[in-house]
């Protein structure tokens, strides 16, 4: 749908990433089409006229299914399905299936389920309209009992709940892991879906986290060891990439992953400088932080796959415009040796020296204490085992 005021450059550049994402689901594009309209039909969202040009598509190709750029209401949803006689789902349907496709670890598989049964819920109404209404009761009397979809609206309600206790029980042993790396400075790696987040965990840390040429291959945040060249030990955190119209629940299933993103020293703000519009996505991500109100976390600026760029000029100018910003290729390793100087710069302002004693019988909760901080040395004296560390500075 393209509306008064919206560039047709900007319309297109949304359908190449839904065409993405499709591929990314398996799918494969028969064609597209766009209507400029002012005021969206409640009914069918697009006009009468669309919709029996679009369905004598579907019938001419044997399309087996209609994606949609935007979201739609369950009754649009419900209208558009019939009239065309094929599946037909958003783009948040499309970005979940994904998800579910993607989703390897155990928590990850518990938020896709979360963010697609809360997606489904207000569905349910096209996906149950052929069963008639169930009656109880005995003998003659009988009332009217609960129809299928009200049987299905409890289920589906009863699983949420269930995920949620799940997801919070994993939430709260995430927390533990988290206290345990509390004093260690953290990076986390942010940016735009296929930005090349993981292969720059990769590159740093040798990490071998799952890398291919696709958005979202991985959904998991991957924290990693990683020692800076003054021999400061810091956590590196690959996260979840971000894009546009991802949807709300899926950002509030996500809570706790997105959580090692709030628990960040610094950000390693990546942007795929190859991409045609890679200024929109840079604003997106920036608008995303601003959101979940992490906007005020300091951030290095990356800017990737500078191999694929043939504009001298281009680069020129973004290090005029951004000069505290990087120019690298984190998987032909150009430029890499910049970045750990500059984090350790960062580390550095947060780092706070202290010394904790310890008694010889209390061995196992130093050990303990040692993994939450960078240990200097080590030291005997008055009885004690003396520890002589640094720590992030708590805000």
């Amino acid at each position: 749908m393209q509306r008064r005021g919206v560039p047709v450059w900007e319309v297109n550049d949304h359908l190449d990433e839904l065409e993405l994402l499709l591929d990314t689901a398996g799918g494969r594009l028969i064609g597209r089409i766009v209507q400029e309209r002012d005021k969206l039909d409640a009914g069918t969202f697009l006009g009468s006229g669309k919709v029996a040009e679009l369905a004598g598509i579907v019938k001419a190709t044997g399309a087996d299914i209609v994606i949609f750029d935007d979201d739609l209401s369950p009754a649009q949803t419900r209208n558009l399905e019939k009239a065309l006689e094929c599946k037909v789902i958003d783009r948040s349907g499309l970005i979940l299936d994904i998800f579910a496709c993607r989703a390897r670890s155990r928590e990850a598989r518990i938020q896709v389920e979360l963010a697609r049964l809360t997606y489904l819920l207000p569905r349910l109404t096209r996906r149950w309209i052929h069963l008639s209404r169930q009656y109880g009761g005995i003998g003659a009397r009988r009332g009217p009992g609960e129809t299928q979809l009200e049987v299905d609206r409890r289920v589906l309600s009863r699983r949420i709940s269930q995920l949620r206790g799940e997801l919070s029980r994993i939430e709260k042993a995430r927390e533990t892991r988290r206290r345990k790396r509390s004093g260690l400075f953290k990076a986390a790696i942010i940016g735009y879906t296929n930005a090349g987040k993981s292969t720059l965990l990769n590159a740093l840390t040798h990490a071998e986290v799952f890398v291919e040429d696709r958005l979202f291959a991985t959904l998991d945040a991957t924290a990693r060891a990683y020692r800076l060249p003054d021999g400061a030990r810091i956590v590196l955190i690959d996260t979840v990439g971000f894009i546009r119209k991802l949807p709300v629940g899926l950002l509030a299933s996500f809570k706790s992953t997105l959580e090692e993103s709030r628990q960040a020293d610094l950000f390693l703000l990546i942007v795929d400088l190859s991409h045609p519009h890679w200024e929109g996505q840079m604003a997106r991500v920036e608008e995303i932080l601003k959101e979940l109100e992490l906007d005020h976390t300091p951030q290095i600026l990356l800017f990737n796959k500078v191999d694929k760029v043939n504009d001298p000029a281009l680069l020129e100018g973004l290090k005029r415009q951004y000069p505290g910003a990087l120019f690298i290729s984190a998987l032909r390793g150009i430029r890499l040796y910049e970045l750990p100087p500059k984090i350790a710069e960062f580390a550095q302002r947060r780092w706070v020296r202290g010394e904790e004693g310890f008694r010889p019988d209390e061995i196992e909760r130093m050990h303990l204490f040692e993994e939450q901080v960078q240990v200097i040395g080590r030291s005997f004296k008055d009885g004690k085992i003396w520890v002589d560390y640094m720590k992030v500075e708590t805000n």
